[in-house]
């Protein structure tokens, strides 16, 4: 991604980040650096991660000062050691100043988000399955957390409400039965794959019959999973959704399910401890 491939969206949340931080004026820096002091900033590694986020921190200091030079010295999703120099960020001091605890805080947190996905597709590395994402992101920052995922080797599920089709639970119970739902759904969308998600076996092959494309398996047991498995003889996706962790994820991938989705791989994520150090 460059600069100009940032959706408007994403640059007004950056915007608003930075509004939220410097309201009317930088206090401490308008006092104590001239306006025609320069400096070059080092984003520098303190621990082992994967990289994400460095468009948007870019992004950060383009806004403040479209005069700052940034150099990148890796890409998203690469492996990053401790004391690497991430990137690079030379012109007016104050403007470095200003826009640094914005552009950690995106970096740290994408990048922490990158690495746990990571984490979990390497759990499950030799089997035919993928970790997905969900909607459970920080308001306003869906489109870089999702990015995000992408870059530690996860998988993007639909975006929002508009972009899938995907019966819950409530839909269900709203409308009477899976039958129902899928047949309104279709007869309204029928261009756009339908999931199902579903709690018992019982209601999967109900799905299955009313010609849902993809059911999610909803919080189901290990052995249901099989099951479950068995049952649609890859006639269409299964997904294998609620309370995945670390240490049940590989279990779950060996039952022959088609994707995982992993809430905690956004919602969970711990930041990454990255640092801007200042040389005159």
């Amino acid at each position: 991604m460059t600069l100009s491939e940032i959706p408007p969206g994403v640059t007004e949340q950056i915007r608003r980040a930075l509004e939220e931080d410097i309201g009317p004026g930088d206090i401490t820096t308008s006092l104590l650096i001239p306006d025609d002091d320069i400096a070059t900033g080092r984003f520098i590694a303190k621990g082992r991660f994967i990289l994400a986020g460095i468009p948007f921190a870019q992004e950060v200091f383009r806004i403040l000062n479209p005069a700052l030079q940034w150099t990148s010295l890796f890409r998203d999703g690469d492996k990053i050691g401790e004391g690497d120099v991430i990137a690079e960020l030379s012109g007016k001091t104050s403007a470095i100043l200003t826009g640094e605890r914005v552009s950690l805080n995106i970096l740290q947190r994408l990048s922490g988000i990158a690495t746990l996905t990571n984490t979990y597709a390497e759990h499950i590395q030799g089997f035919m399955c993928r970790i997905v994402d969900t909607r459970k992101t920080v308001p306003g920052m869906r489109f870089m957390e999702k990015y995000a995922v992408a870059k530690g080797g996860g998988y993007n599920h639909r975006f929002g409400l508009f972009d899938g089709i995907l019966i819950k639970n409530n839909h269900i119970a709203a409308v009477g039965s899976v039958s129902e739902a899928v047949r309104r759904a279709r007869g309204a969308h029928h261009l756009l794959k339908i999931e199902v998600e579903v709690e018992t076996l019982q209601d999967l092959a109900a799905a299955v019959e009313a010609g849902a494309d993809i059911v999610m398996l909803d919080n189901m047991s290990v052995d249901d999973m099989r099951k479950a498995v068995r049952m649609v003889q890859g006639r269409l996706l299964l997904e294998a959704s609620g309370g995945v962790t670390l240490d049940t994820v590989r279990t779950i991938a060996g039952t022959g399910v088609d994707l995982i989705s992993v809430g905690a791989l956004t919602h969970s994520a711990a930041a990454v401890d990255i640092s801007l150090h200042l040389i005159k």
